[in-house]
C-alpha cells in the first residue's frame, strides 16, 4: 500500500507525500523482515537503512544531493553483494565473470554515450556500473547453475535492479526534466518490487541454508 501511494505521489508530483513515504518503504521492509525471519541478518538491515537514507538524499533532485545519494547507494550495493556471497556460497567464480561481462558492456556503453556527467560523480558512477553488473552476474550464474526457488527470486530481484538503474540513468543524464510523469513512477515501482523481491530472496536463502545445515 505504501508503494502504491508513493507511485501515485510521484505521478502527481506531490512533494509532501513523496518526502514522507519514500524513506518509509525500506523501514517497513525491515519490520516485515524482523517478523518473518528467524535469523535477523544485520547486513540486510543495514542495507535497507542505507536504502532509506539514499531515498531521502534523492528527494531534492539537485547535483549535490544526487552526489551524496550515489555515495550512500554505492555503500549499500557493496553490502548487498557481500550479503549475497554470504548466502550463496559461490565456489566457482568463472560463471560469475562470464555472466557479469554482458551487463558491464551494456552499462559502460551507456556511460560512454552519456553527454554530460558531473565530474564529482564520474568515478562513482563507474563503480556503480561495476557493482550492478556483478550483482546481476551472481544472480544469473547462480540461476543457470542451480535453478531453484532461492536463485529464481534472486534473478528476478537483480533484473529489477538493472531496470531501475537504467531508468534512473536515462532520467538523470539523458532526458533531464523530460517525461518525469513516466520515469518517476516507473522508477518507484521498480524500486519497490526490487527491494521486496530481495527481501523474499534473503528470507528464502536463510531458510534454505538452515534446512541444509540441519540435513
Amino acid at each position: 500500500m505504501i508503494a502504491i501511494f508513493e507511485v501515485l505521489a510521484e505521478y502527481l508530483v506531490n512533494k509532501p507525500i513523496i518526502c514522507s513515504l519514500k524513506p518509509l518503504l525500506p523501514l517497513f521492509l525491515i519490520v516485515i523482515y524482523c517478523l518473518d525471519s528467524d535469523r535477523k541478518n544485520i547486513l540486510f538491515i543495514i542495507a535497507l537503512l542505507l536504502s532509506s537514507l539514499t531515498n531521502i538524499l534523492f528527494i531534492p533532485d539537485t547535483p549535490m544531493f544526487l552526489f551524496y545519494g550515489i555515495i550512500v547507494f554505492t555503500l549499500h550495493r557493496i553490502i548487498t553483494i557481500y550479503l549475497i556471497f554470504s548466502l550463496q556460497k559461490v565456489i566457482d567464480y568463472i560463471p560469475v565473470i562470464i555472466a557479469t561481462s554482458p551487463f558491464l558492456l551494456i552499462f559502460f556503453y551507456l556511460f560512454s554515450e552519456t553527454p554530460e556527467i558531473p565530474q564529482n560523480s564520474f568515478y562513482i558512477i563507474i563503480v556503480q556500473n561495476i557493482l550492478i553488473s556483478v550483482l546481476t552476474g551472481i544472480a544469473l550464474s547462480s540461476y543457470v547453475m542451480n535453478d531453484n526457488k532461492q536463485n529464481s527470486i534472486l534473478l528476478i530481484s537483480a533484473l529489477l535492479f538493472v531496470m531501475l538503474q537504467f531508468v534512473i540513468f536515462v532520467e538523470k543524464y539523458f532526458l533531464t526534466n523530460e517525461f518525469e510523469d513516466f520515469f518517476r513512477p516507473t522508477a518507484m515501482t521498480l524500486n519497490a518490487l526490487a527491494f521486496y523481491s530481495f527481501y523474499k530472496y534473503v528470507v528464502t536463502a536463510e531458510k534454505s541454508n538452515h534446512n541444509n545445515g540441519l540435513s
